[in-house]
Formats: C-alpha cells, sequence, structure tokens
C-alpha cells in the first residue's frame, strides 16, 4: 500500500530563521527536524541559504556555477567513498564488516564484499551474530535514546509511559537500575513550595475558578503567572497562558519590565478568537491586576479570577508550570542576550507543547491530548 502523499507547507523567512538559529546554537539537525516535522533536506537548504547570502529565496541562492560546483562536488563525494572503502580492504574483520555495514544503502553487498575480499556468508554471519545481542542492551540503548529526547528531564514513570509507546513494558525499578547504571539523573529535584504571606492588594475580585484546575471545554479557563532568569546578568521577566483544558501554553511574552504590558503581549501571542476565552485566573500581583488589564479582558468579555490573598495553592497548576520551565530550560541555560533567551523559549515551548509527557494528561502531550479529544468527538 503506498504512503500518503505528504502535504505541502510554506513557511515564512522569520520561521526558517528561527530554525537556523536552533541549529547555529548547537540543536542537533536531527532534533529540530524531528520536533518541527521537517525533511532535512529542507533544513539543510535553510541553513546554507542562511550562511551564503542571508536571504531563503531560491533566486538569491541559485546560479549556473553553483549548480556545477554542487555537482562536482557529488561526484567527488562518491569517488571518495568508493575510496575509503578500498582503503579498508587490508583491515581487521570487524573493521571490513563495519564498513559494509554502513554503506549498504550506497553500494551493494556483493561489490563491497569483492573489494575488501570477504565472503558473503562471512559477513552475513557477523551481522546475524550482532542482531542476536542480549536484549538488555537494546533496552539500555532505548532509554539512553528516550531520556535524551526527553531533553534529560523524564524521570522512571515517564521512561516506563515512553517505553510502553515503543512496544516495551518495563518495570520502573528495571529502568532505574538501567538509568543508576548509564548515569542518567532527571534534571528535576523534589522540592516542596513553601508559600509565605506577603503584601497583596486589596482588590474585591473573587476566586471564581475556586481550584477546579480540571476542565473539560478547551479555552475556558486560562492561568497565568510570571517569572524571572538573568539575561546579560540582569532580571528579565517571562510571562505564560495556560490553557487548563489540556495544560498547552498558548501564549508567552518576556521583557525586562514586571509590568501589565507583558501580560498584554502575551495575550496578543495567542493565536485565534480571544472572545473564546471565558475565565482567567492569576495571583493579585499588581502585573495582572491593573486597569490596563481590566480593560483588556472587558473588551474581550472574559471575566476575571484572583486567588486569596497569600494563598499560592489557588494558582497551583500556573506555580507547577513555571516550577517545570525553570528547571528544564530556564536554569539549564545562560542568556547573553534576550535573542538567546527567545530562541531558548521558542523550542521549548514548542517542544512542551507538542512532545512533553504529562501525568495529568494519561502521559500525553497538550497537542496529543487534544487531537484525541477532537479524534473522540467526531
Amino acid at each position: 500500500m503506498s504512503q500518503p502523499k505528504r502535504e505541502r507547507r510554506t513557511f515564512t523567512p522569520e520561521f526558517k530563521n528561527q530554525m537556523v538559529q536552533l541549529y547555529q546554537s548547537g540543536k542537533s539537525r536531527a532534533i529540530i527536524a524531528r520536533e518541527y516535522d521537517l525533511t532535512p533536506s529542507s533544513l539543510d537548504k535553510w541553513i546554507k541559504q542562511a550562511t551564503a547570502t542571508g536571504s531563503f529565496k531560491e533566486k538569491d541562492n541559485r546560479s549556473e556555477q553553483e549548480e556545477e560546483l554542487q555537482r562536482l562536488r557529488k561526484e567527488l563525494a562518491h569517488a571518495k567513498m568508493e575510496n575509503d572503502i578500498f582503503k579498508a580492504s587490508r583491515a581487521d574483520y570487524g573493521t571490513k564488516v563495519n564498513v559494509i555495514r554502513n554503506n549498504t544503502h550506497k553500494y551493494s553487498v556483493s561489490a563491497m564484499c569483492a573489494v575488501l575480499k570477504l565472503s558473503r556468508s562471512t559477513y552475513y554471519y557477523a551481522v546475524k551474530n550482532a542482531q542476536s545481542k542480549p536484549k538488555e542492551d537494546a533496552l539500555t540503548a532505548l532509554v539512553c535514546r528516550l531520556f535524551q529526547e526527553s531533553r534529560g528531564t523524564y524521570g522512571t514513570r515517564k521512561l516506563k509511559a515512553a517505553l510502553l509507546r515503543e512496544g516495551q513494558c518495563v518495570s520502573r525499578r528495571r529502568i532505574g537500575r538501567i538509568m543508576a547504571n548509564e548515569g542518567l539523573i532527571s534534571v528535576y529535584t523534589v522540592a516542596q513550595y513553601k508559600p509565605r504571606k506577603t503584601p497583596t492588594n486589596e482588590a474585591v475580585i473573587a476566586n471564581k475558578l475556586d481550584r477546579s484546575f480540571t476542565q473539560e471545554i478547551e479555552r475556558h479557563s486560562i492561568v497565568s503567572d510570571l517569572t524571572y532568569t538573568r539575561v546579560n546578568g540582569r532580571w528579565h521577566y517571562v510571562c505564560l497562558l495556560l490553557d487548563l483544558y489540556n495544560r498547552e501554553v498558548i501564549g508567552w511574552s518576556h521583557g525586562p519590565n514586571k509590568t501589565s504590558e507583558l501580560v498584554k503581549r502575551a495575550f496578543a501571542s495567542v493565536s485565534g478568537d480571544l472572545r473564546k476565552i471565558t475565565l482567567f485566573h492569576t495571583d493579585r500581583g499588581s502585573e495582572f491586576t491593573s486597569r490596563a488589564i481590566d480593560e483588556s479582558l472587558h473588551a474581550f468579555e472574559i471575566e476575571r479570577s484572583l486567588s486569596l490573598k497569600g494563598c499560592p495553592y489557588d494558582n497551583a497548576v500556573a506555580e507547577s508550570m513555571f516550577h517545570i520551565v525553570k528547571v528544564e530550560c530556564l536554569k539549564r541555560h545562560t542568556f547573553d542576550t534576550t535573542t538567546d533567551l527567545e530562541r531558548e523559549l521558542f523550542d521549548y515551548l514548542h517542544w512542551y507543547n507538542h512532545f512533553r509527557m504529562h501525568g495529568t494528561l494519561n502521559y500525553q502531550s497538550p497537542i496529543e491530548f487534544k487531537q484525541d479529544a477532537h479524534k473522540k468527538s467526531v
């Protein structure tokens, strides 16, 4: 049965530039392609265009001389590969097997065996033995890969769920042993938040959310909070808007000042109609209770809800979300410029929404949870 034709997508120059910056900052090409659903060839082309001319337009990156040079380079690479295989003809048995196995996608096994003077039966016998290694080795490699793909954030619970997706039913105790043997340590700490009473404003707005953190309607109730990090040695603030329906970050912003303007810019980044939001819940920080915020919410008919004074548990989901962002992103990077911060936040929040498993969502990502719910409702 033929594979369905891949839907053609279009990308803005801004998006292409973001991908190039992620690659230049050290992010793996393979991970970028997988997390953003890109073809490696497209990503390679953007990187080449950005390096050569700084433009992503085809007409700015195409010439007869360059096409001829590319053709010659391909021929040279092909000849070099054949030469490398020939050089291995005097190598030991194991090296010859590895050379053949690593080049089967380019050349026939018979031809390489002839060049390396190795019988085909000997090669296939070696491959068969390599494939029959203990399953524990394959499981260890799988656990290591899943841990790396989680950016070092998953513990035994989430690794168990990730292994189930791979068709492997493994106990948490066994996963823990593998993690200990391989030196895999999650970035998480189990620090308990201890609330302290601090002066708060006296805004007469009730806690209408009333800790109803499980919502059944998309974008019905949005919670928010602010956190901070250092950029070039100075404090910088981050605002996130979180949908309680599927724990998805639907809007975010950052800036040097902790003001209502930061919150307004976070709302401006939300895609879709803001009038679908029914309730907006936060703590009693002045950046959330200013007149400018009240006027903006009134314009979109969004109802307000505030935590009780000195009680962070009324906004526990937002508090938990910011702990996650700090541990998994902000504390793991040093930001010299706001561009560095924006690039890392953009990349992390994309991964958070599309790939990071959540225990409250039955170990699905926010986007997976939403897509499954839509399928069931059809």
